[in-house]
């Protein structure tokens, strides 16, 4: 690993691009209330609107991504867009949703989604498919992505409280750096031209083509694959995008808090970072199917805990077990699309069936969420995502496909890896 270039080259643009990702998403939620004024239903309404114009994207990106393979265009209009975060968050989507929470919503769903949700998740697409072209651990490089994550969050409670904008002056910053490595950096070949041999399992022999969606939807592996999102990982942002209210208005002061989310959420991606790096062997051994459960079994825990406990000390620990959860979730859901279906669509699955599916989720979850919030509070809010989480988790048992295919899978991926990187 220490002699791939691409490794390193791909670990540093995942630093740089989620030190970007961080500093606008994660006091978002705390941005919307404090700085815009709006209440739990009206952000409720905001993270709902945001997930409807993302699932737009995730198609038409999931699409892109497997039609050009692995050429430039469509990380250079990312990057493009990232660039104009600071003025976009100051001058236009923030007095929009100020003056009216509708018009507001449904212009930040389109710069949003295209930038933040589907921009991210085509990168990282795009990056697993480079890895598996240059043999090294997806999940070792995403690692820098949650170390640029917990670098960013740590400042980012600070920073908040000295000007609400700054954050996202920020991630137009880190967007020049991403403009940059992304002008620098040698590629390997485009998908369609790469020889026989090591590169074998990147190819893609034939063009993506709409009648692929056909095929997916007469596969029972596919909708077996899409409850488990809708049922468990469609929550995993729902959850996500009031916690920083709740944790913070465990304090005597707003600022306070947001100060003590911030310590919080990077000691969290720091965990994260480190299981990040772990997660892949784990998942070679016990395959993506246990994966994904074990993964629905640690946020039932985690959610359930949030629910049951009042205090700022007990709350922020729950927050600790998703620095384990979400490792064990993205390289299971990796690798269970490697075994599962064609690699040649491996982008479209991904943002498609996952990410597509997960917004679709989570913009019918988020509003009943957020007047769950208002009317019965945080605790007993939590309590009732448990139980949906748990309940889709096991019927994840039964309908997930899994085999004793998985680990030998594992232990051939390793040894092609160490073949290529010796070449």
């Amino acid at each position: 690993m220490r002699r791939n270039r691409s490794y390193w080259v791909f670990s540093m643009f995942f630093f740089v691009h989620y030190f970007g990702f961080s500093s606008v998403m994660s006091l978002f939620g705390i941005w919307l209330g404090q700085a815009v004024g709006l209440d739990g239903t009206e952000k409720g309404i905001v993270f709902a609107i945001n997930s409807l114009g993302t699932l737009c994207f995730h198609l038409l990106y999931g699409y892109i991504s497997d039609k050009i393979g692995l050429r430039k265009h469509l990380l250079a209009i990312i990057i493009g867009l990232l660039l104009l975060a600071g003025p976009y968050f100051q001058f236009v989507y923030g007095p929009l949703l100020h003056n009216s929470i509708w018009i507001g919503a449904i212009a930040g769903s389109i710069y949003m989604g295209a930038t933040f949700s589907s921009g991210n998740a085509a990168m990282e697409s795009f990056i697993e498919k480079i890895s598996r072209l240059r043999a090294f651990e997806y999940g070792k490089a995403r690692m820098f992505g949650s170390l640029g994550w917990a670098v960013a969050t740590f400042f980012a409670g600070q920073t908040f409280n000295l000007n609400p904008n700054w954050n996202f002056w920020i991630c137009t910053g880190t967007a020049t750096i991403l403009a940059f490595l992304l002008f620098r950096t040698k590629l390997p070949a485009a998908v369609e031209d790469t020889e026989e041999g090591d590169e074998a399992s990147a190819k893609s022999p034939e063009p993506f083509r709409f009648t692929d969606i056909k095929r997916l939807a007469q596969n029972p592996k596919f909708w077996a694959f899409v409850m488990y999102i809708v049922g468990v990982m469609c929550l995993v942002p729902v959850y996500d995008q009031q916690f920083p209210v709740y944790f913070s208005s465990l304090f005597e002061s707003s600022g306070t808090g947001n100060r003590m989310y911030g310590y919080l959420n990077s000691v969290q991606v720091f965990a994260e970072a480190l299981c990040m790096f772990l997660a892949p062997a784990l998942i070679n051994k016990i395959g993506p199917k246990r994966g994904l459960l074990l993964g629905g079994m640690l946020m039932f825990v985690r959610i359930f805990i949030s629910g049951i406990v009042d205090g700022p000390l007990e709350v922020g620990a729950t927050k600790l077990i998703q620095a384990f959860e979400l490792p064990v979730m993205l390289i299971s859901i990796f690798k269970y699309i490697r075994m599962h279906f064609d690699m040649r669509v491996s982008s479209t699955m991904y943002l498609v069936g996952y990410q597509f599916t997960g917004a679709l989720g989570g913009s019918v979850m988020s509003p009943i969420a957020g007047r769950l919030y208002d009317n019965i509070g945080f605790s007993h809010t939590y309590l009732w995502m448990a139980g949906y989480v748990l309940l889709f988790t096991l019927i994840a048992v039964f309908t997930l496909s899994g085999n004793a295919k998985e680990t030998a899978q594992g232990i051939l991926y390793r040894a092609s890896s160490e073949t290529v990187t010796k070449r």
